[in-house]
């Protein structure tokens, strides 16, 4: 140092740079700082001090660090919304904070998990602690994750967790590291299974060949300059840097000669202690902020606050397969300008799956699967909503399929011993690739197979059978009350009495030779058919019958009015009503009986929610009371079709699908059943696949049919 010092060149880590950066500040030497990362583990910022400009002779020769910037646009290209980040021990998880602040901003859901150096260790630990549920629920965690660690420790912890089965075939991962050649791109490649993209930066290369050992007035090295040389590939970046900084320094000192500007270099002695600061130091790092290089990291150049401005990043990936080999291509490329430049969304998956078979197993329930007529020994043909978004999803993708049955007719459920039955068995037993029927996507069903997002909302509904029309032979009497037509009757006999005893008191002066008498069984009739508008036969012509009369008339009148609208009112009316219009209504009566079909989707979600002490709605705790008779066998069937059965034929409420229950009222031929429905949808209808199947994102993205 004492025989001169033109400037200081470290490749060092953050905290040694802070020193080196006071006394160059100190001396007033220009000191050209190279972050060295750990073992390759990614940068994080290492935030040198500035506080004076005029005083601050550091310039940063490698960019800054835009990891935040780069995994956000990436993050948001892909619209993910849960993921997990691992890092190594060597990473400090500070430098992804303001990522981690725009993400949660976001909606996000995103966990963090530090990877320690025995990694075998760490992986039996999260075996022997977890319990199945927690272990398929950490599977499905790492179906979307980020990986912020150096290459080796990607490449064992990648192999780690493919062999012990924590990852499937559908899996994405992305990871992100500058330090990435191309040696450990293909390796990650090979030890990895799903889907892969690889963040990495990258320096422009000259298109012409015979340019790119040739930068500006200077030679590189043909060993360097050629892409493909081994050698070049396995160099650090800060090694390339290192390179272009010693040129950088070159074309400076070579500028101060030129302008014969040229002063003594600073001379520093640990010994003495009256070294005093370079007098030429502000020039020098004034030219060499003006110049710039053209080397192997492309312009290495400085801008006002000393900093490199000129960073490129790569986007590298891979598609979805378990094949090794795969290839890897470039999907787009990123800079701190213009941003991302191509787009990483999953382009259309036309013949994609052109050549694979599925087995697909279902459950009848119409509308959603039926099978339709077929000719005598061909194989049955099925139909109905779920057979037209499968026979959709075959002819986009380009798969075919065969359809078979569960044997046992069922959704499924868990057995004693752990097991399940039905179609979700069938898929967990790997004996079919996909389930689809009128099946609900529920908790329990997700922690042993996977789902597609949901295609239709899934509402509970309920089955009633209409009341029978029955004929009646004393209709004519229904717009009236019993006790109204005896009070009627009552008032007949009384004014015929009355009329009578007002005739026998002042008799009414008869003609000459009439024969009509003012008998009690004339006056009675007489009373009766001026009621029913038929006249009477016995005149009456005194004034207090004849007001009397006058009154009656006027009464009957009124009474006939109501009678005959009433009657004409009754007669229309062709609906039955009925005083169970919700669930709410059902749960609160007991008269009709009601259940489900036993250990269905909707036997478990009333029976969770009936048991829950802190659900709200006490609804459900009614129907659970009245489902749960005799341990759940008095009210509830086996199959849905006897439940429609026991409706048609018995006193019963049958509690199922409202898509389900629509479609049999509609089409029943004798128009016996009507429904009710719930319009909370509170789940949906989606196609099951196998635990960790590669189909699942395939499936889930909505195409333009």
């Amino acid at each position: 140092m004492n025989q001169g010092i033109l400037a200081l060149v470290s490749s060092i880590g953050c905290t040694s740079a802070g020193s080196l950066q006071s006394l160059a500040d100190a001396m007033h030497i220009p000191h050209l700082f190279i972050q060295r990362s750990t073992a390759g583990t990614p940068r994080s910022g290492c935030g040198l001090t500035r506080s004076n400009r005029n005083d601050d002779y550091t310039l940063s020769v490698r960019p800054p660090v835009y990891l935040n910037d780069v995994i956000l646009r990436v993050v948001t290209e892909y619209a993910w919304q849960k993921f997990i980040i691992f890092y190594d021990s060597e990473y400090d998880i500070r430098g992804i904070q303001e990522f981690l602040d725009k993400v949660s901003q976001q909606g996000m859901d995103v966990a963090l998990q530090k990877v320690e150096n025995n990694i075998n260790k760490m992986i039996t630990t999260l075996f022997d602690t977890l319990r199945i549920e927690e272990l398929n629920r950490y599977r499905d965690t790492l179906r979307r994750a980020i990986l912020v660690m150096n290459p080796a420790t990607a490449k064992s912890f990648i192999t780690e967790v493919v062999e012990t089965n924590l990852v499937a075939f559908d899996c994405h991962w992305i990871i992100i590291n500058e330090e990435i050649n191309d040696v450990d791109v293909q390796e990650l490649v090979r030890r990895s299974i799903g889907r892969l993209t690889i963040i990495r930066q990258t320096f422009p290369v000259p298109q012409n060949i015979s340019q790119r050992c040739f930068r500006g007035n200077h030679r590189i090295s043909s060993t360097l300059c050629d892409p493909k040389d081994p050698f070049a590939q396995n160099m650090e970046i800060s090694n390339l840097y290192i390179y272009d900084t010693v040129l950088l320094l070159a074309n400076a000192f070579h500028k101060k000669l030129e302008d014969r500007k040229w002063h003594s270099m600073a001379s520093l002695s640990c010994i003495r202690k009256n070294s005093k600061p370079w007098q030429g130091g502000r020039s020098m790092l004034e030219t060499i902020k003006k110049g710039g290089v053209s080397g192997l990291t492309g312009e290495l150049e400085f801008g006002e606050n000393g900093g490199n401005p000129n960073v490129h990043f790569e986007i590298l990936g891979t598609n979805y397969g378990e094949e090794l080999g795969r290839g890897v291509r470039k999907l787009g490329c990123w800079n701190p300008v213009t941003g991302l430049n191509g787009s990483l969304t999953d382009k259309k998956l036309e013949n994609n799956m052109r050549g694979v078979v599925l087995r697909v197993v279902t459950v009848l329930e119409e509308p959603f699967v039926m099978v339709s007529e077929n000719v005598l020994g061909k194989p049955k043909k099925y139909q109905g909503f779920s057979i037209d978004v499968l026979d959709a999803l075959s002819n986009y993708l380009g798969f075919n399929y065969e359809i078979y049955v569960a044997p046992d007719h069922k959704y499924g459920s868990p057995q004693e011993d752990g097991t399940w039955n039905g179609l979700v068995g069938e898929l967990v037993f790997k004996r079919a690739d996909i389930g689809i029927s009128a099946l609900t996507i529920t908790p329990d069903r997700e922690n042993v197979v996977d789902f597609t997002t949901r295609y239709m909302d899934y509402s509970v509904g309920v089955l009633l059978r209409r009341a029978e029309k029955t004929v009646d032979m004393f209709a004519c009497l229904a717009p009236f009350d019993l006790s109204l037509w005896a009070c009627i009757a009552g008032t007949v006999l009384l004014v015929g009495l009355l009329v009578y005893l007002l005739n026998w008191l002042n008799p009414p002066r008869l003609q000459m030779g009439s024969m009509t008498s003012t008998t009690l069984y004339n006056s009675m009739w007489f009373v009766y058919g001026s009621f029913v508008q038929q006249g009477g036969e016995v005149p009456y012509t005194t004034l207090a019958t004849r007001m009397m009369m006058g009154a009656w008339w006027l009464f009957a009148l009124i009474v006939i009015s109501s009678y005959t609208a009433n009657l004409a009112a009754f007669l229309t009316i062709t609906r039955i009503e009925s005083s169970i219009q919700s669930l709410q209504d059902l749960s609160k009566q007991t008269d009709i009986p009601y259940g489900t079909v036993l250990d269905s989707a909707v036997y478990e979600h009333v029976r969770m929610k009936g048991m829950n002490p802190f659900e709200r709605d006490s609804m459900y705790s009614q129907m659970w009371r009245m489902i749960n008779r005799s341990n759940g066998s008095e009210n509830n069937v086996l199959e849905s079709q006897a439940g429609i059965q026991k409706v048609k034929y018995g006193n019963y409420a049958f509690v199922w699908d409202a898509a389900v229950l629509e479609y049999v009222a509609i089409n029943d031929p004798d128009c016996s059943f009507y429904t009710i429905g719930n319009t909370v949808a509170d789940r949906g209808y989606g196609i099951a696949l196998q635990h960790g199947s590669p189909y699942r994102d395939v499936f889930s993205q909505r195409p333009d049919f």
